[in-house]
This record gives structure tokens, sequence and C-alpha cells, in this order.
């Protein structure tokens, strides 16, 4: 066990996180000893209608019996609008098909703790008091701070004590409510489809019990045990499937409001340039155009210079929009190119020490130094998201008010920005939350909604839809950094790793993030970083892992899986390096370093058992890896035809605590797989002379239905607290791919995306 190993180390780590991320900094001498905010009962009443009769901040009773939750997480197909509402349903103890969903209001109660509290670098394997001490500060933090966002996998494990608590105590005050009624001891009574039941025959419905439920004290909510659950742990079917098949689904692009415009932009054709000058004559002359308009003074540092163009149909906006002659001031990042971040990544290896994330023994020195030595230098690309919704946001700015419609992961910050954009109190901005055509961490950024807000100020108090194209989309993202990574190890006589040393280098999307979204300044170390490296599970006795923060020129953002997209193809490849230097085999080398984590262990037996042998002609690599609380173990089957590598079947194995929707969990592991693997054998994003060269599909390739490979997916049953499941499926893909590609040609790819050419 690590322990509290490296104290003052974590102290500044804490501090930084305290200063920068939570806010800890901030709260004044004896906050901490107050009891934690509760999230049981909001600031502000749940916005009912029919005469529905709310029991807490969570829920309310209607006069026909339906459930009405608020819904503090976006649904962008990863099943939460499903998943949490199981959680709601099995302590109150009503069918699901009986929970309706609306939006939760912006109230501290719907903040997301557990991703705040997850951002702490500590290792998994610590148990001491300081980490004990720390997520219990940063979870108080984020209690106070109350910040509604979807992301880090953690919807289901931030929901699971507050939702089930919400449904317990509401069953609780009905009960309690039926045996006023009735006159007997509440033990006696049961609950069971909506109803309260008594053994003599007696029962009422939830309905009639409501009002008088809502005057009543639940006391401390009991929450059922796991032998007694009836809904969690089954297969339910997606309750958002049904309108995404028949085309009533409404994402952010299908916002209508009644005299909706649109808009279209012309962007900076490289990253820093600004707008000199155009002329707006000859496209206020074309048909439909209503507006042209500069919108770099409103958004100042929030976005990048740029114009708008206004017209009663989308296509005339954007036929506009390209043919507008627009002249650019050249910006700093002018000379940008993927060439010059490489040579710079390799300078700050070879000249910083970096920050040391976890280290434990000795990796130098007399004892290691005479050992076998084993070095590799890995790489990965930028990024970008592609998610199938293009990028857009409706906006309306009228009478001192702002409503928005859009797709957001991060309704909270989009609420923030769009009142700074527009004048005006955060109070004065109503949001509707729209479904999500994919979101993987793009859709925490909010440029989008400051540019509608922009457009909209400049239009009367029309609403106004903006779109970008797929072009504007991936030469415009916040992408998932480059990084750059060193391993240096020794293998003792008996070829296990004596030593293990590991050095990476990138940008810090927490710094950026910060910046951007908050106006504060990114300082001091980024978990981000290095997950996936310092927090591995392998026994390894001496072990040093350290990152050094490039500052990025390019922007970056929140990518699927974060830091453990890259991270693990660097670790795990390396790890079947060093078991190839041993002349061992893959599984074998990590089962001997995985004694003391039989979680992992059985994981990685259950991929390998289930994926068998591979055929004549195919290869199967191997990866496991941990994040986001959950274990992974992939198995991918690998074949080599022209010259081209071929996935045809993967074997996914998850260890993520309770599941509490196995049909879900599969789902997103599938998606998991081939959003990494997408990445893994095309995804690159390159600059040259500032500019993204990549534009669309065509060159920023995903899966195809031809490339896609048969996912099984393996839950391993278990009884801990539910953990994350919509990003750890990716990490291991790459690896698993990279290392069967190793097996069949015997070239070992150490750069993303995996080419053999």
């Amino acid at each position: 066990m690590a322990g509290e190993k490296n104290t003052s180390r974590r102290r500044f780590l804490l501090g930084g996180l305290g200063l920068g991320v939570a806010g800890v900094g901030a709260l004044v001498l004896g906050w901490g000893v107050l009891p934690p905010r509760q999230r049981l009962h909001g600031g502000a009443p749940l916005p009912l209608q029919d005469g529905a009769v709310a029991l807490n901040g969570w829920l309310a009773i209607g006069t026909d019996g339906t459930v009405t939750l608020a819904m503090p997480r976006s649904e962008m197909g990863q099943g939460v609008h499903t998943a949490l509402p199981m959680l709601v349903a099995e302590e109150l103890d009503v069918p699901l098909v009986s929970v309706r969903l609306i939006q939760a209001p912006m109230d501290k109660i719907f903040g997301n703790v557990a991703m705040l509290k997850d951002s702490l670098p500590f290792h998994p394997d610590d148990q001491g008091r300081l980490k004990a001490l720390a997520q219990w500060t940063v979870a108080k933090a984020a209690r106070e701070l109350g910040v509604i966002v979807t992301g880090g996998s953690s919807s289901v494990k931030d929901g699971w004590g507050p939702m089930r608590e919400a449904g317990a105590s509401a069953r609780a005050m009905l009960v309690a409510a039926a045996a006023a009624q009735w006159q007997v001891p509440a033990a006696q009574c049961r609950t069971q489809d909506g109803e309260v039941l008594h053994p003599d025959g007696r029962r009422a419905s939830y309905a009639s019990l409501a009002q008088r439920a809502a005057a009543i004290d639940p006391g401390t909510p009991v929450l059922k045990l796991p032998k007694d659950f009836k809904l969690i742990g089954q297969p339910a079917p997606r309750r958002d499937t049904p309108s995404k098949v028949n085309g009533s689904a409404r994402f952010g692009i299908d916002a209508r409001p009644p005299g909706m415009l649109y808009a279209a932009l012309q962007l900076p054709p490289r990253l820093g340039d600004a707008v000199a000058a155009f002329d707006a004559a000859p496209i206020l002359a074309m048909p439909g155009v209503k507006k042209v308009a500069d919108l770099t003074p409103s958004l100042g540092k929030r976005g990048v210079s740029c114009v708008a163009v206004v017209a009663d149909t989308y296509w005339r906006a954007k036929t506009a929009a390209a043919a507008l002659a627009v002249q650019w001031t050249a910006g700093p990042q002018a000379g940008l190119s993927s060439e010059s971040v490489v040579a710079e990544f390799s300078r700050l290896l070879d000249g910083d020490a970096g920050f040391t994330y976890y280290s434990s023994g000795v990796v130098e020195g007399k004892a290691v130094q005479d050992l076998r030595s084993v070095k590799a230098e890995y790489r990965a690309p930028f990024l970008a998201h592609a998610a199938m919704e293009p990028v857009n946001c409706t906006a309306q700015v009228k009478n001192g008010k702002v409503m928005l419609w859009v797709s957001t992961q991060a309704p909270g910050i989009a609420v923030d920005v769009a009142a700074k954009v527009a004048g005006v109190d955060a109070n004065d901005v109503s949001i509707e939350v729209l479904l999500l055509g994919g979101g993987f961490g793009r859709r925490l950024e909010v440029d989008m909604v400051a540019q509608a807000v922009a457009i909209a100020m400049q239009c009367a108090g029309a609403p106004v839809q903006l779109v970008w194209t797929r072009e504007q989309d991936t030469q415009h993202d916040m992408y998932r950094p480059a990084a750059l990574a060193r391993f240096a190890a020794r293998l003792d006589e008996h070829g296990r790793i004596a030593s293990w040393d590991n050095k990476s280098v990138s940008g810090s999307i927490t710094h950026q993030f910060l910046q951007r979204n908050f106006g504060l300044p990114g300082a001091g170390p980024d978990k981000t970083t290095a997950e996936g490296e310092f927090d591995m599970p392998y026994e390894i006795a001496n072990q040093r892992i350290a990152h050094v923060i490039a500052d990025s020129a390019a922007p970056i953002g929140y990518w699927r899986s974060v830091g453990h997209s890259h991270n693990a193809f660097f670790k795990e490849s390396f790890i079947d390096e060093l078991a190839h230097a041993a002349g061992q085999d893959g599984i074998a080398f990590r089962r001997a370093m995985l004694l003391k984590h039989p979680r992992h262990l059985a994981v990685l037996d259950a991929a390998v058992a289930r994926a068998g042998s591979a055929p004549p002609g195919h290869a199967h690599g191997v990866a496991l890896h941990q994040s986001f609380g959950s274990i992974v173990a992939q198995v991918a089957q690998v074949s080599v035809e022209n010259g081209e590598i071929r996935v045809q079947r993967v074997v996914c194995a998850i260890d993520c605590g309770i599941a509490v929707n196995p049909n879900i969990i599969a789902q997103q592991m599938e998606s998991a797989v081939l959003f990494g693997l997408s990445a893994a054998l095309g995804g690159e994003i390159t600059f040259k002379d500032g500019k993204v060269e990549q534009s669309n599909f065509h060159d920023y390739p995903v899966l195809r239905m031809g490339q896609t490979p048969e996912v099984e997916t393996i839950i391993i049953a278990s009884a801990e607290h539910p953990e994350g499941v919509g990003e750890p499926g990716t990490p291991p893909i790459a690896p698993a791919v990279a290392n069967a590609v190793f097996s069949l040609t015997g070239k070992r790819l150490r750069s993303l995306p995996l080419r053999l050419a």
C-alpha cells in the first residue's frame, strides 16, 4: 500500500486544487467544522404542474400517481436518463415507467460532488488519513459550489446516494401518512408498485397520500440492502430509445422557438487570427440575410474572433457566411506546427524533471544500476471530439432576459457565460437542456453559447440558432492534448520489474479550462495529465512517475477518458515490451504483479478466458486498465490485411461495482471500444502554419460499419459502490490492438494512430 507517502507533495497538490478547482482556499476559517450541506431539499420549489406534490427537492407525486423526478444530468447517449430514475424507482417502490423527468433547476443540491472528489491526485491503493480528509473536504466544498455538470463518468456514482435517499425518504413519508390515516404502526405497512399496503387488506395509492405525506418529517432515510433490490441490477430497456427511433426526440439542433432566425459563422483560417476588416454590404444584399456582425467585441477573451451572418434559413446563413470576404490579422499561433510541438516536448523531457505524482522505493542507484535496462518513447497526437450532432446553440435576448436552448454537459457554466455576455444577472437566464447527439467532453465547453448570445443581442429580441459546420468543428475544437512519454525500466535476473521510471509531457487541460471558462489562472499540477500512469495497479516496488506541463498553443479540452485515453496506451504497451524482453507471456507477466489486487486479476482472467485462442492468421493483444474507479480488461483479435490493421473481435470485461443496469453497461462498453478504436486506427489532428490540416470525416475518419468488430462484454459481479462506465472502455483498446499487432508482425508501434507503413 502507498499509505501516506509524499505527504508534503500531496498537501501542495491539495492546496493547488483548493485554490484552482474546488475553491477550498476561498472558504472562511471554521467552515470545515460545519456539517456538509444536505442534498435532499432544494432552495427553490420544483416546477410542477397538475397538482403534483413535492416530497423533497428531487421528486414529487402527481394526482395520477406519476413520479416527477428532477434530472440534473445531461443525456448524451450514455443512458443516465434510464439509470438514474432506476435508483429512485427502486427505493420508492414504483414501476420505472411511472417516473417522469423534468429538468432540474439551478440549485446546489444537484451539483456534481463525485466529479470534483475524483479530481484528487491520489493512488487508488492509498488508504491513509490524508486521502480520507482530502476527499471529505473536497466533497464538502463541491456541495457548496453546486456545479451542475455531466462528465467524468460520474453521474450514477454521484446519484447513488442522493437519488436513493430521495426515493427512500419519500417512501417513508408516504408510509407514515398511510399509517396515521389507518391508525396503525408504520412498521406494519409495506409498499409495492406505488401503493402502501397493510396485512389486513387495506391499501392506498401514493397519489392519495401525497398531500398528507408532504407535511411529515421522514427522519433519516433507510436505504434498501442490495439483496432486496428488485430493479437495480436488471437490464431495463433504455427509456430514450423509442423517441429516438420514431424521430420525436429533441436534440439541441431541433429547437424551434417561434420566429427563430439562423446564424452561421466565419471563423479564423488559423488559430489566433483576429478580424481586421470585412465588407458586409454585398452579403446584406443576399436573399434572406438579416445581419452581419463582428462578434469579437462581445466575446472578448471568451472566444475566438469571428463574424456571424444571420438569415431566415440556415442554408442562406451558411452560404452568405462562406461568401463573406474577411481580412484577418495573424495571431501568435501563426507558425504552429505538429513538428514544433513534438520538438518542444522532447526539449522539455530532456531538461525538466517535472512534477512527481507518485514514487516508491529507489529507481536509481547501485541497487538497480547493473540490472537489464529497457527504454522506450511513446507518442499520441491531438484529437478532435467529432460528435455526430453539429455544434449548436439557440439563444434569445429580450427585455433583459436570456433564454437558451442547448445541448450541454455544463448548464451551470452555460448560464454563467450567457449572463456575462448579455450583461444580465444569472437569475435572468433560463435554459432548456436538450438531448446531446454526442458529447465526449466537447459540450463541457460553452463557446457556442457565448457566440449565440452575442448574436441574439443584435437581433431585436428574435431567437437565433447558431450551427457550426463539420469543418469548423474539426478545425476549431478544444482538442485532446498531444503527449510524449518516456519509460525506463530494469529487469532482475528472474525477469521481474525491479524499477520503473516514467516521465511524460503534455499540455494541461485543467489550466486552460479554468482560464477559458472561469477566468482563473492555471497553476500547479494537473491530475489529468498523468492519470493512467501514476495510479497503475501493478505491484512494482521501485517506481517514479512524473509529468511536465507544456504551454499548449493549441486549445485543449476534456476528451472521452481524458488522460487515460493515451496514458493507458503508453503504460500497457510498455508492460508488453517488458514481458517480451523478459521472455514471458504478457498475461502471466501481468498476473504476477497483481497478487494483492484480486479484483484486477478477476477482470483480466475473465476477459482472457472468454477470448480463448486466436484463429489462424490472427493474434490476440491484451490490456488492463483502471479508470474512473472501474477496472477493464480487453482482448483484441487482430489481423493484417493488405497492410492494414483489422480488428475482428474485442472481449471486454469490467468491474464497475454494483451494475445498476447491465444493458446500459454493455452498450457503453461497445460505444467506448468503437470510439477508442476510431482514434487508435485513424484519429489524428495535425497543425501546419497555425492551421488544422484535417477538415471532415474523409481525413478525420471514424469507424465505418464494415470496420466494426464484434464486442463481447463481461460484467463482473460486485457489491462495491458503483463506479464510472461511460469512459473506462476507451483507454485499453489502443494498447490491446498494438500488442496484438506486435504478436502478429513483430513490429512495435509506439505512436498513435497505429500504422504499419
